[in-house]
């Protein structure tokens, strides 16, 4: 055979072909044996391939399969390129840019939900209906179902800006209402006998919470040099979330509040544990540790207490819910009770709390 043949080179043992993809110069080598029966199938296979080309139905992976071409031009086509694999990438693309906080949800989603579910079918595949049947039998909440399809709405947008895929199925998927729990405060009573059942360090941090308003996340992060007795205020600056330490979660989270008596004498009590000016405040008093997250206070603090106390369970959100109502119970002005409790305006509070606010208000 004459090795000048045009897009063939014979080196010994192999062979390389060349030829245009996608307006891309590829070369590919590939082991024949030094006969003219396997260069002639060499040439016969350039002539497939470029017959697959014109005709749009190439797959280079079949030719090449251990091409790292192959994997590279089997993400523009849709028909080949598989879901699993465009999430891991797309992850892999953006996780320097994200929180770990949010790294983590993203990877819970993908690993135990999107691959599982959809992993398998290529991006030509996923169609909505398929999408909104699956989020129908997930058994979670419409507010968790909407995060663990935030990495596929995302991928699916960059694969349609990409010009990957000419519509966007997840473009008619809309995110499910979320629905508001509505609040159950605890009474002056039912507060009584809770605190009744706790001692030490576990009393004073169910107290502060009941009469703080802080989200279980910033009442962990909280410091003493957070705190200011002389003028009865706290600063709130950060949240542990997942383990770590982070800025609150809107900039009105970063607020100063009012130290109500009760949270006060909690803080007082508290000071026989823990003083230091840059320690945090609350520890777990079994192992004389910062609270990292909810999880062991609901489980070693906050069950216990209301199963003794006979008090129907509530999770413990609903401290907050309790500081709200009592302060909207006794005529506060809604706009500044909204400022204690972090929200950007007064409208979160007339909707979740408007039963509390008196009819004059």
């Amino acid at each position: 055979m004459d090795t000048r043949q045009r897009g063939i080179t014979i080196r010994g043992d192999s062979a390389q072909i060349a030829f245009t993809y996608q307006g891309v110069r590829c070369r590919e080598t590939i082991p024949i044996p030094p006969t003219k029966a396997a260069q002639k199938e060499l040439v016969l296979k350039r002539q497939a391939i470029l017959y697959e080309i014109s005709m749009g139905m190439f797959d280079y992976s079949k030719h090449f399969p251990l091409s790292r071409k192959a994997q590279e031009f089997r993400k523009t086509r849709s028909d080949l390129y598989k879901i699993k694999e465009a999430l891991i990438n797309w992850l892999q693309r953006n996780q320097a840019k994200l929180q770990k906080s949010t790294l983590q949800d993203y990877n819970s989603a993908i690993y135990h939900h999107l691959i599982p579910t959809f992993g398998d079918l290529t991006i030509s595949e996923l169609t909505a209906s398929k999408v909104k049947e699956w989020l129908s039998e997930l058994p979670c909440s419409n507010k968790r179902k909407g995060n663990i399809l935030t990495p596929l709405r995302q991928t699916f947008e960059e694969l349609y800006h990409d010009e990957i895929i000419d519509k966007n199925p997840l473009t008619r998927v809309k995110n499910l209402p979320n629905k508001t729990r509505e609040p159950e405060p605890f009474t002056h009573d039912e507060i009584a006998k809770i605190l009744n059942e706790l001692t030490g360090q576990a009393k004073n941090l169910v107290q502060f919470a009941f009469y703080s308003g802080f989200r279980t996340s910033e009442l962990i992060a909280l410091r003493w040099q957070d705190v200011d007795f002389e003028n009865n205020r706290i600063f709130v600056r950060s949240a542990y979330v997942r383990g770590q330490l982070k800025d609150t979660k809107t900039k009105s989270g970063k607020r100063e509040v009012t130290l109500q008596p009760q949270a006060k004498e909690a803080l007082i009590n508290q000071q026989t544990f823990t003083n230091q000016q840059n320690e945090t405040i609350f520890h777990d008093p079994d192992t004389h540790q910062p609270w990292r997250n909810d999880q062991p206070i609901r489980k070693k603090v906050w069950i216990p207490a209301l199963k003794k106390a006979g008090i129907k369970y509530r999770n413990p959100y609903q401290t907050r819910h309790t500081f709200a109502s009592m302060l909207l119970s006794r005529g506060e002005n809604p706009l500044w009770v909204a400022q204690q409790m972090g929200h950007k305006d007064w409208g979160q509070i007339r909707k979740v709390y408007g039963r509390w606010i008196p009819s004059s208000k």
